[in-house]
């Protein structure tokens, strides 16, 4: 088994991907053959014929159809996971017990059980174990964050979400649909992948969520999960929240912004369109604009990278995701329990 120490001393990391779906073509993939200090050896899909067309697209030398065999491919150092939801734990769980770090998408895992016991693995193993909230590298973000660390709005006193979406599943049959919208695969529905984010990102500004409460419920009868949530919070650091998540509304209603709002202004910054921000205070209205990474999680894998080197750290861990889990199924307990 591969010791943490001995990696801390290598030049690079060796990475294998498990799932390469369409979420590593661009946004994640690439990062892990373009950062400092990163390789990317091996690819798994079951799909013996993706994983192989994915391989010699990339330029990666090796590609398996079993996720077991990439995990214990002696040339591999850490290992990420980029499938469905549903098999983040068991996958996570078996590349520590076989002594590799682990990367994994978000959100961490189908409900916060799993989460629980990926962390229980992490610090039984000691392998460390990130998430992929990459939007606390990105910089419209870290300026948000910095906005608010220096006073800029005051007080910080309460944050508000609106996040309203176009059903695409109305023209698609069940078959269709992506897996989103399944439960089983997904833990919930678009909520989970999206509301993910942005609760990630209020944690990393204001802090862990101590309360929560919401209510969930699906109007348009499209697909099993909710379509539609409405949620309350607080942060331990005394910021409140509330929120509005639908994802069937009319192009006309559309909306993805979350706002900051503090004792002498405010910031407002959309979650999905990256690189803008909206600063208001006294003086007046600023407008910002961004440039992210050409692969939106870089800055991300960098970190992980060079934690993994003994020569930084990152900011986006299993512990801080795993609270996240808990926030949205505290949001959508209701409509599952029904």
């Amino acid at each position: 088994m591969p010791c943490l120490n001995q990696m801390n001393k290598k030049e690079n990391i060796n990475w294998g991907i498990i799932g390469v779906g369409n979420v590593t073509e661009v946004k994640s993939g690439p990062a892990f053959y373009k950062v400092k200090h990163s390789n990317l050896v091996a690819v798994m899909r079951r799909n013996a014929e993706k994983a192989k067309d994915y391989a010699k697209r990339h330029k990666v030398p090796k590609w398996y159809s079993n996720a077991s065999d990439l995990i214990n491919d002696d040339e591999i150092d850490a290992v990420y996971i980029a499938t469905p939801p549903n098999l983040h734990a068991s996958y996570a769980i078996e590349a520590m017990k076989a002594g590799k770090p682990v990367y994994v998408e978000k959100p961490m895992a189908k409900n916060y059980a799993e989460c629980k016991e990926m962390l229980k693995v992490s610090k039984e193993t000691g392998m460390p174990l990130w998430v992929a909230y990459y939007r606390r590298t990105l910089p419209a973000f870290l300026k948000a964050k910095e906005l608010v660390e220096s006073g800029t709005i005051g007080k910080p006193l309460m944050v508000n979400i609106k996040l309203y979406k176009q059903a695409q599943e109305r023209n698609q049959t069940k078959q269709e649909m992506h897996w989103h919208v399944f439960p089983e695969i997904s833990g919930a529905g678009h909520f989970f992948d999206l509301a993910s984010h942005q609760f990630d990102f209020l944690d990393f500004v204001f802090g862990k969520v101590t309360e929560a409460k919401g209510m969930a419920e699906n109007l348009a009868g499209l697909y099993p999960a909710e379509d539609t949530v409405s949620g309350t919070w607080k942060h331990e650091s005394g910021v409140i929240g509330n929120g509005s998540w639908c994802f069937v509304v009319d192009e006309n209603s559309v909306e993805d912004y979350i706002q900051i709002i503090g004792e002498k202004g405010e910031i407002c910054l959309p979650c999905f369109s990256h690189g803008k921000l909206k600063l208001k205070i006294s003086s007046g209205i600023k407008e910002m604009k961004f440039e992210n990474p050409q692969h939106i999680s870089q800055n991300l894998v960098q970190q992980v990278v060079d934690e993994l080197r003994g020569v930084g750290n990152c900011v986006s861990t299993g512990e801080s995701a795993a609270r996240t889990n808990w926030v949205l199924y505290e949001m959508v307990k209701g409509y599952y329990k029904k």
